[in-house]
């Protein structure tokens, strides 16, 4: 038999490297806004509700113009490569829109005074209590909103679209291993973001937040350029398979009704979004949170410690740690196994350090996914050889549990303990991480096991589009619930976190049963889910 592409492990992961480079671009520019949102109040005026309700609104078309489930047709009808170059141009296109509503050149434009003046009722959907817009909601917010909502739409079907380029390229092989770590690149997109973003926003001393908006868009240039060769690749493999990348049945509603009988394909999207809900909402906030349970102390303006070029050299030494410790996972002979792992951990002691002389929150807050892209592909490599994927998922939401409540009532004790407070908040945001890589590595790869393959696009549109309310939802109500709970506050660094980081464990609660729920399920109904991917 001849040859293809997908036989060859160096195109089959050059493949997975254009899809995951692409991921970790949109992840960067998701959270773009997210350190700087006390610049956001100081220089554009834009309050907790402005900020939740303006973040909240990426997945805004996705859940209520039923925008994910047109993706997965069109994922399902016109194939990879269409649906990714598609998607990639929606966020390029949505980026854009952002980056012009915070810039300078807005303020005073013809368009500030038309959403000054306009979308402050949107009948029907303000009684409903779920309009992406509100009267008094800043002009500039409410443009922003317009562009996330376009780039949420393209990030979204991108989500699916990068699901099933995986399973068309890895399957029957390391297929977990390729999702797990797929994900862990993309997510040194959120510690990317959270050391660039603020550098941007302060480069030459003058404040300036559309310039971490350039950053975003540059990148999502540089994606939409990774897709191009994508798609070239793609056809390749499609023309030595003679598979078609068009489907032949056309899409059918019974589909969707076949995927929706299912209870396992239930209890993982459930478990979906009570998951990514109590994770990416609170990234939006995560340095906020730091900055108000924190005493931060700025260092003098002319220490080393202050000078922008600290910066690069602490990213440098981030990216060690990533690439050290996700190559550690791959090394065959001990020696070079262990050597890069202590390279790792010796880099990450230096990045932390690092981070507590600067005293910066958001560099603090990046180290978030530093130990997921370690323990990934590790924790896949497991679910393709050993299995166990319900039970990493409960595990997973232990972790949850622990650390935001180790947030909300640990971390303010140790307020006034600036080498204490830093201590719990970096070993609290590394187990958060790792308790995120368990997702990836678990969950995504059950879904092939739950439904028939013809429908995958459409099952993993329906997962993504349940998942997307609770990711429209939290944000909101964490903006919400901060303003109320904070009445007066004025300083973005003064704001008390405890009621939504209580909100958030909730849902770790949540999670946990339904894991419990799902292994029971699993064990009756024998949905393979603790059973290994590779046989």
């Amino acid at each position: 038999m001849e040859k293809t592409l997908r036989d060859s492990a160096g195109m089959r992961w050059t493949a997975l490297l254009l899809l995951a480079l692409a991921m970790f671009c949109s992840y960067i520019f998701m959270d773009i806004l997210s350190p700087i949102k006390d610049l956001m109040q100081e220089t554009r005026g834009w309050d907790s509700t402005a900020f939740g309700t303006m973040q909240g609104s990426e997945v805004f078309l996705n859940v209520f113009a039923f925008f994910l489930i047109f993706a997965g047709i069109i994922l399902d009808k016109m194939g990879v490569r269409f649906t990714m170059l598609l998607s990639t141009a929606l966020m390029l296109f949505g980026a854009c829109i952002k980056w012009y509503a915070v810039s300078d050149g807005f303020v005073g434009s013809g368009l500030e005074a038309w959403f000054t003046n306009n979308l402050n009722y949107i009948p029907l959907f303000e009684e409903l209590g779920v309009s992406p817009f509100y009267e008094g909601m800043p002009a500039s917010a409410k443009f922003a909103t317009t562009g996330f909502m376009i780039f949420g739409c393209g990030c979204e079907m991108a989500g699916i679209t990068v699901s099933r380029g995986i399973v068309k390229w890895f399957k029957g092989r390391e297929m977990a291993l390729a999702m797990g770590s797929e994900m862990a690149l993309a997510r040194l997109g959120v510690a990317t973001c959270m050391i660039f973003s603020p550098f941007f926003a302060r480069l030459g001393g003058q404040v300036s937040v559309s310039r971490s908006v350039a950053f975003g868009v540059v990148l999502m240039c540089i994606a939409l350029i990774m897709m191009v060769v994508y798609f070239f690749m793609d056809r390749k493999l499609d023309a030595q398979t003679g598979e078609a990348e068009e489907k032949d049945d056309p899409f059918k509603i019974s589909d969707l009704g076949q995927i929706l009988t299912s209870s396992g394909f239930w209890l993982v999207a459930l478990l979906c979004v009570l998951y990514y809900s109590a994770i990416f909402p609170f990234q939006k906030y995560a340095v906020n949170m730091l900055q108000c349970n924190l005493t931060l102390v700025a260092p003098d303006a002319d220490s080393f410690w202050a000078k922008p070029d600290v910066t690069i050299v602490q990213y440098v030494i981030m990216l060690i740690v990533a690439a050290a410790g996700f190559a550690s996972n791959f090394q065959k002979k001990s020696n070079m196994k262990y050597g890069l792992l202590g390279l790792s951990i010796l880099s990450l002691i230096a990045y932390c350090y690092m981070g507590y002389m600067r005293q910066s929150a958001e560099s603090i807050f990046a180290v978030f996914p530093l130990l997921a892209v370690l323990i990934t592909p590790i924790l896949g490599s497991y679910v393709d050889h050993k299995g166990k994927a319900a039970s990493m998922l409960i595990l997973g939401s232990l972790l949850l549990i622990f650390c935001h409540l180790t947030f909300a009532f640990v971390l303010p004790l140790f307020k006034d303990s600036a080498v204490g407070g830093t201590v719990i908040a970096y070993v609290t945001i590394l187990v958060l991480g790792s308790s995120f890589s368990l997702v990836p590595a678990s969950l995504w790869p059950s879904v092939p096991k739950l439904v028939d393959a013809k429908v995958i696009g459409s099952a993993y549109a329906l997962i993504f589009w349940i998942q997307n309310i609770g990711l429209w939802l939290f944000p909101m109500l964490i903006g919400k619930v901060l303003d109320a709970t904070n009445p007066g506050v004025t300083d973005p660094t003064k704001f008390n976190y405890t009621a939504p980081l209580v909100m958030l464990a909730f849902l770790g609660v949540a999670a946990l049963l339904l894991g419990f729920v799902l292994k029971v399920v699993d064990r009756k109904k024998g949905l393979g889910l603790e059973e290994p991917n590779i046989k």
